[in-house]
C-alpha cells in the first residue's frame, strides 16, 4: 500500500456504545518520549503534533490517552489538545483514571473513589473538553472495583462522562462493573508474545457480550512501556516476508483477527511507524498463518 491509500477504515469498525470507531486507533503513550512515562528522552513537540494530525489524515478516529502520560517536557493530553482541537465530530478520545503521578513524575498512591472526580476533571481541563467520550477505570491491584466504578457511574450520570470502561481486570471484575453500569470496552495487556489464559477468557467474554476488547502492548509484548524487546520468532518473520510486511504489522494483524470486537491502539512518535501501523489494518492473514501464529501464542503460555 502507498501512503495515499493507507486508511484506518480498512480495519473495519466497531461501536463503543453509540460511538463508531475504526478498529485501528492510536495510543498516545509514546507521543511524549522515546519510551513511556519518565523513560527515555522527551519527544520533539512539533513532530508529535505532526504525528497526531497525520493519524487523523489516515482515518484514525479513536485515540487512547491519560493524564498520567507525560515525560519531563511533554504531556500527551496537551499535545492532543494543541494538535486536534477543535475536535472532529467523529473523533473518540478515551482516557484512563486511577493511577496517579505527581508533578515530578513519581507514581503516587492509587486513587480512592472520592479522588476520581479530580482525575476526570484534570483530563477534561488538559483536553479542553466539557465531557469525556470514554473513561477507563484502571484497576490498581484492588480486589474489588465496585466502589471505584460506582463513583465513575455517578460522574457519567452527571454528564462528565459519556461511556464507561475498565482496564487491567479479571473476568470477575467485569461482572462486578456490569452489575453497576454498562461497560463499552475492556483494556488489558495482551498480544501474540504476551499470552494470559485468563485474558483469553476475558477476550471471548467481551465478544459474547458485544463489548470491545482493546489490548495494550500488542506490539511491545514483554517489553511493555520500554518498547519491543527486539527479538522476533521465526514464525512471525516468515509470515511478515510472505506479505512484504513488518513483524509489528503481523502482530497487529493477528490481534485484529482475534475477533471483530478487538480494537488496536498502537502508539508511536514516528510518522513512518504510524503509517505502517495503520496499514496493518488491511493485512489479511491466511488460515494457515493464523494457525501457526495461534500455536506460537499458545506455546508462550
Amino acid at each position: 500500500m502507498t501512503s495515499e491509500t493507507i486508511n484506518a477504515a480498512a480495519s473495519g469498525t466497531w461501536k463503543l456504545g453509540d460511538l463508531t470507531v475504526h478498529r485501528i486507533g492510536f495510543g498516545a503513550m509514546r507521543l511524549t518520549g522515546s519510551a513511556a512515562f519518565h523513560h527515555g528522552t522527551p519527544s520533539d513537540r512539533e513532530r508529535s503534533i505532526a504525528v497526531l494530525r497525520r493519524a487523523i489524515e489516515l482515518g484514525v478516529n479513536h485515540i487512547d490517552t491519560a493524564a498520567f502520560y507525560f515525560s519531563s517536557l511533554r504531556s500527551a493530553n496537551e499535545l492532543i489538545n494543541n494538535a486536534l482541537a477543535p475536535y472532529a465530530d467523529d473523533l473518540v478520545i478515551a482516557t484512563k483514571v486511577g493511577p496517579f503521578r505527581d508533578y515530578a513524575g513519581e507514581w503516587g498512591a492509587s486513587a480512592r473513589p472520592e479522588d476520581l472526580r479530580g482525575h476526570v476533571e484534570e483530563n477534561l481541563r488538559q483536553l479542553g473538553r466539557d465531557h469525556l467520550d470514554v473513561v477507563y477505570l484502571r484497576r490498581m491491584r484492588q480486589d474489588s472495583i465496585a466502589e471505584h466504578f460506582g463513583a465513575l457511574a455517578e460522574l457519567r450520570d452527571a454528564g462528565l462522562i459519556r461511556h464507561l470502561a475498565v482496564s487491567d481486570v479479571e473476568p470477575r471484575h467485569l461482572a462486578e462493573a456490569l452489575a453497576i453500569a454498562p461497560v463499552v470496552s475492556v483494556q488489558n495487556k495482551y498480544g501474540l508474545d504476551s499470552p494470559d489464559p485468563e485474558t483469553d477468557v476475558l477476550l471471548r467474554t467481551c465478544g459474547e457480550q458485544g463489548i470491545a476488547f482493546v489490548p495494550f502492548f500488542a506490539i511491545a509484548g514483554k517489553g511493555g512501556a520500554l518498547g519491543p524487546s527486539g527479538t522476533t520468532d521465526d514464525v512471525v518473520l516468515d509470515v511478515a516476508r510472505a506479505h512484504d510486511a513488518t513483524p509489528a504489522q503481523v502482530r497487529l494483524a493477528w490481534t485484529l483477527h482475534q475477533g471483530p470486537h478487538v480494537l488496536a491502539i498502537p502508539g508511536t512518535g514516528n510518522p513512518d511507524h504510524l503509517a505502517e501501523n495503520v496499514a496493518a489494518g488491511a493485512l489479511r492473514l491466511t488460515d494457515d498463518e493464523l494457525t501457526r501464529l495461534d500455536a506460537l501464542h499458545a506455546r508462550a503460555q
